[in-house]
C-alpha cells in the first residue's frame, strides 16, 4: 500500500507534455443555479487562473515533476492575467500566439461544493500545425490531453498531430464534461491510440450506457472489464468518496479514497490527473499512481479553488494526518 513516505520516490524518469488551456476563472458562490430569465445574487470568491491543463501542470510542478507545458498564450486582457499568474506559479509555457486572447469562464459553486462552468473560448482552442510544431517531442514521453481541446473546432488537428508522431509516447486523456460531445469518428481515432483514460462517475456512466450500449445498471468494475475487452486500453474510474478503480493490460483493482471534508470540487479531477502523471513519469504501477491521485484530489477538494494542488511537504503532512484520524 502506498504511504506518504513514498513521495520521496517521485522522480521524472519519463518526460511529460501537458497540452491544453490556461484560462481565467471567475469563481462565485451560488445558492442555486439560475433559471431562464432569472436574476440571482452571487458572492464572488475570487479571480483565478485555471484550465484543466494548467491545473495538471501546477500539480506536477508542486510535486517536483518537470513538464513541457503547451498552454497557448495570446494577446489581450485575459492573456495578461494568465501570464502574470504563470510567473507567480513558476510555470512556463512553450507556446505563444498572436491570434487572439485567452479564454475565461464563470464557475458557479453550489452549497454542496458542486460546480457549473460557463466558458468563453480563446487561443487555447485555436490549434494549428505551426503551433503544434513548437511542442518538444522527446521519446518515451507521457502526453496529457483534455476533452475540452478535443471537442474544439481544431480537435481533429490535435488528433492528426498525435497520429503523426514519429517518436514513442503514451497518452493520458481526461475527457471531462465534454465526453458526450466527442463524435464517433473522433472517439474511434482516439481509442486507436490506446490511451489511458480517466473518468468520473458521470462520465463512466455515459461510457457504460452509450459507448458500450449496456442496458443493465451501471457497475464500475464491470465497466473496466468490458473496456479492457473492447479497447485493450487502460482506464481509471473516479467515484468520489468511494475511491477509484483502475485497469490495464496487467492488473485491475480498487484504491480507497483518502477521506476529507469537501469544500469545493473545482480542479479535483485535474489534480487527480496530475497525481496520476507524477506517478507515471516516475515509472510507478498504475495502482500506486491512482493512490497518489486520490491523495492529491483529497487535499484539493478540502480547499477553495482549482489552483491549490499541494507541494510534497504539504501533501505528506495532510496525508499523514488523514491516516492518523481514520
Amino acid at each position: 500500500m502506498l504511504t506518504p513516505d513514498d513521495l520521496n520516490r517521485l522522480v521524472g524518469c519519463f518526460p511529460v507534455c501537458v497540452i491544453g488551456a490556461a484560462v481565467v476563472d471567475v469563481i462565485a458562490d451560488a445558492y442555486s443555479l439560475p433559471h431562464r430569465g432569472s436574476d440571482i445574487e452571487l458572492h464572488q470568491q475570487g479571480v483565478n487562473v485555471g484550465g484543466c491543463a494548467l491545473n495538471v501542470a501546477i500539480a506536477l510542478h508542486r510535486l517536483g515533476i518537470p513538464s513541457h507545458n503547451a498552454l497557448p498564450l495570446g494577446n489581450g486582457t485575459w492573456a495578461s492575467i494568465v501570464r502574470q499568474k504563470l510567473t507567480e506559479y513558476g510555470i512556463h509555457s512553450v507556446l505563444e500566439t498572436s491570434k487572439g486572447d485567452n479564454g475565461w469562464c464563470l464557475a458557479l459553486v453550489e452549497p454542496d461544493g458542486e460546480r457549473t462552468f460557463l466558458s468563453v473560448s480563446g487561443v487555447e482552442n485555436l490549434w494549428d500545425a505551426e503551433l503544434l510544431r513548437a511542442i518538444p517531442q522527446p521519446p518515451q514521453r507521457w502526453i496529457y490531453l483534455s476533452g475540452y481541446q478535443l471537442t474544439s473546432k481544431s480537435g481533429d488537428i490535435l488528433i492528426d498531430w498525435l497520429e503523426q508522431q514519429t517518436k514513442s509516447y503514451q497518452l493520458l486523456v481526461d475527457f471531462g464534461p465534454r465526453l458526450a460531445d466527442i463524435d464517433d469518428a473522433q472517439f474511434a481515432r482516439i481509442m486507436a491510440l490506446k490511451p489511458l483514460i480517466t473518468v468520473n462517475r458521470q462520465e463512466a456512466e455515459l461510457l457504460w450506457y452509450e459507448r458500450l450500449a449496456q442496458r443493465e445498471t451501471f457497475d464500475a468494475k464491470r465497466l473496466m472489464d468490458k473496456w479492457r475487452q473492447r479497447f485493450g486500453g487502460a482506464m481509471v474510474v473516479r467515484l468520489d468518496s468511494e475511491g477509484a478503480g483502475f485497469v490495464d493490460a496487467h492488473s485491475q483493482g480498487w484504491v480507497p479514497a483518502l477521506p476529507t471534508q469537501v469544500v469545493d470540487t473545482i480542479g479535483a479531477g485535474d489534480s487527480h490527473a496530475g497525481g496520476l502523471l507524477a506517478g507515471l513519469a516516475s515509472g510507478w504501477s498504475l495502482a500506486d499512481c491512482v493512490a497518489l491521485g486520490n491523495a492529491v484530489a483529497s487535499y484539493v477538494v478540502s480547499q477553495r479553488g482549482g489552483d491549490c494542488a499541494p507541494d510534497r511537504a504539504t501533501l505528506h503532512r495532510y496525508w499523514q494526518q488523514r491516516i492518523t484520524q481514520q
